[in-house]
């Protein structure tokens, strides 16, 4: 592996390039119409263009990007996260145009792509799963099947991901209404109206692990990232490891996760995530087979360059560390600074980066795509930079966010700044006693 295409923007762009350079490889970037000025378009060795500012005709174009990849002689494509990187479609056609796809085979794509299969591939591997259904086809079959799960339930799609795909339905009359509504939805989002059943969990905790996993067999994870501060499912702040999470679960969980990937013959990183219960029960919902926005909190607290390790394992080289290797070093917080309104329900702001001054210090690390001047684009994702702020402990993680949040300046656009200074602060979430439904609880007018 010598030269990488990097099939993505912004952040993670960045991130993949430098990793890459650190690594001795040469790198490709890509970009759009919007994108022409970007930041990673300026780090790559390489930058080409593949078309007009709609992520559907740049971004989403797998045939453009592998046309990027065989003209520059690049010989590896890394996909990043979200666009095409959990389409086992392009996955293919990167690699039948002789390219290394960075990232696990296109069969397991498939696999954890599918969430009924995904459930299943979970019970073999003697992983708790949410209670829930089969595919359910209409309104008889749901009904019978919601009788079986129990009320509240979620109509989730099979293809779905992310916290797209998802409706909360809390009796038969509602079912009744939704799943038709529901079904098309999947169909227009994910080209399949496969919808199943899952029982909703009142007051829990979203726990991901991070895994890395070779083409040798090794499996091991990074530990877990607390991710249960949302708003309509999307992650605001992502916490690692877990706050009060009891030694035992804590162990538990991880070694579930290490299962489930050895059982999917998993290679590359990837995320498994579970529902946390009140009674401390936990329950397997997905597998993201891709790098996170939020890895970096899990480099924070271990010291393991994920990026650079997806790097190894596509070239054919073992994990570099053993999990007896890899300890919990402090704790770690991210803070995802978009530009979004808090006070218009997190309406995306796109506009002009008049101003944009990072913080810095000990322990901060600023992940960002952009500089003063840039255009927040309304064609992409509203993010605009992640700080990552790490101590000693949870508390001081805590201290240097609040103190990262009171240097950052940005102006231009409205962004989420100010509902980060507000979050911080809050007595339940200062005493991590939040769940996935807390924000909206909290700001029933603003989620």
């Amino acid at each position: 592996m010598r030269r990488i295409l990097v099939a993505n923007r912004g952040e993670i762009a960045v991130r993949i390039i430098r990793a890459a350079h650190a690594a001795g490889l040469e790198t490709v970037a890509v970009y759009s119409d919007a994108d022409a000025q970007g930041r990673w378009v300026q780090l790559a060795d390489t930058a080409v263009h593949i078309g007009k500012s709609a992520a559907a005709k740049s971004y989403l174009n797998s045939a453009a990007l592998v046309e990027a990849a065989v003209s520059t002689g690049a010989d590896a494509v890394h996909p990043g996260y979200g666009f095409l990187s959990e389409r086992p479609g392009a996955a293919k056609e990167f690699a039948d145009a002789g390219l290394t796809f960075i990232g696990p085979a296109v069969s397991t794509i498939e696999m954890m792509g599918d969430k009924a299969a995904a459930r299943d591939a979970a019970k073999r591997a003697g992983v708790p799963v949410v209670p829930g259904s089969g595919p359910v086809g209409d309104v008889d079959e749901a009904l019978a099947a919601a009788e079986d799960v129990g009320y509240p339930v979620l109509v989730k799609a099979a293809a779905g991901g992310g916290g797209r795909g998802i409706r909360p339905v809390a009796s038969r009359e509602e079912l009744t209404e939704v799943l038709p509504a529901a079904q098309a939805e999947a169909r227009s989002a994910f080209s399949d109206d496969t919808v199943y059943l899952e029982r909703a969990i009142d007051g829990a905790r979203h726990i991901e692990v991070q895994v890395l996993a070779d083409h040798a067999g090794n499996v091991v994870h990074t530990f877990e990232r607390d991710c249960s501060v949302q708003r309509r499912r999307q992650k605001l702040i992502e916490e690692a490891p877990a706050p009060g999470l009891a030694a035992g679960t804590r162990a538990s969980i991880n070694e579930a996760a290490v299962r489930l990937a050895r059982q999917v013959g998993y290679v590359g990183a990837g995320t498994v995530e579970f529902l946390l219960t009140p009674s401390g029960e936990f329950f397997f919902i997905e597998m993201n087979t891709r790098i996170q926005v939020e890895h970096p909190i899990s480099e924070a607290i271990t010291g393991v360059d994920l990026v650079s390790e997806q790097l190894r394992i596509a070239a054919g080289e073992p994990v570099s560390f053993s999990q007896d290797e890899v300890q919990i070093r402090g704790a770690a917080v991210e803070l995802r600074i978009n530009a979004e309104d808090p006070d218009n329900r997190f309406q995306p702001s796109p506009g002009d980066l008049s101003r944009l001054d990072l913080p810095g210090g000990p322990g901060v690390r600023v992940d960002t795509g952009f500089v003063a001047g840039d255009r927040i684009s309304p064609f992409y994702d509203s993010m605009i930079a992640k700080l990552i702020c790490s101590g000693p402990d949870r508390d001081t993680a805590l201290a240097r966010g609040r103190q990262a949040l009171s240097e950052l300046r940005v102006d231009g656009v409205p962004t989420t700044v100010s509902m980060h200074r507000r979050l911080l602060d809050e007595p339940d979430f200062r005493a991590g006693a939040v769940h996935t439904k807390w924000l909206e609880e909290l700001l029933p007018d603003s989620t």
